[in-house]
């Protein structure tokens, strides 16, 4: 695909691996919405970034559980833009504990985000994809890992993961890709929060790599498949952890 004027919109694009898809995009020449619930100043610190390099940006504000709001998010990227050819599912939370222990919040505020939010923007970039498009769900490599306490978060991406292949086949005919990364353990605030130094020193050593992840390293295997040198990879979930599994 040629990112001449293309437009990609990045969902949680203000902080973590969101932040660092929507400023490699931005620097790789495409048009850029940066997508956030509710951290506008991290927003716009991404958007100047990216404009910072000479490229275009701007944010819009949605929160993926909402389908009304999901649909003003891409008028808002047709407007500016002129359409919209790259959707990136990024927006997600993680609340860790024993299935047993998963309250009625817990649950649903994950289902909500990670799964209902994907969905949304998914079935509306089903119908307002610009044709030889790209969409990219963020997994995770928990999925499969299938750690303790990660119970709710893992199903919900385990749920992306079929989803991602079912619309890659949905999409026959419009040359439009859906793919998956899985990321494994990545220096974030959302991965570290909440955990000990042992415990990260453990997730780090994990992989034959013997490092975290890194927000960058995750934005690096976004760009390959939004990418020209992608167009040929579709329906896959790229595992994106140094070797973990």
């Amino acid at each position: 695909m040629s990112i001449q004027n293309k437009t990609a919109i990045v969902t949680g694009g203000s902080r973590g691996i969101g932040a660092a898809i929507a400023t490699r995009l931005g620097k790789e020449g495409f048009n850029v919405i940066v997508n956030y619930a509710g951290s506008e100043v991290a927003a716009e610190k991404v958007v100047a970034e990216i404009e910072a390099s000479g490229g275009k940006a701007v944010v819009a504000q949605a929160d993926v559980a909402d389908s009304a709001a999901v649909k003003r998010m891409f008028d808002l990227a047709e407007s500016a833009f002129g359409g919209v050819d790259v959707l990136i599912n990024n927006a997600g939370i993680m609340k860790l504990g024993p299935l047993a222990q998963a309250d009625d919040a817990q649950i649903e505020s994950q289902i909500d985000i990670n799964l209902k939010g994907p969905i949304n923007t998914m079935r509306v970039a089903a119908k307002r994809l610009r044709n030889d498009g790209r969409i990219v769900n963020l997994s995770s490599s928990v999925a499969a890992l299938k750690f303790e306490t990660y119970g709710i978060y893992a199903a919900t991406k385990g749920a992306i993961e079929v989803l991602t292949g079912i619309l890659a086949k949905e999409m026959r005919g419009r040359g439009v890709t859906v793919n998956a990364v899985a990321p494994g353990p990545t220096g974030t605030e959302l991965f570290l929060d909440g955990k000990s130094d042992a415990v990260i020193e453990k997730l780090s050593k994990a992989n034959p790599l013997e490092r975290l992840g890194t927000p960058e390293d995750i934005a690096n295997v976004v760009a390959f498949l939004v990418g020209p040198d992608g167009a040929w990879v579709n329906g896959q979930v790229l595992r994106a952890n140094g070797g973990m599994i």
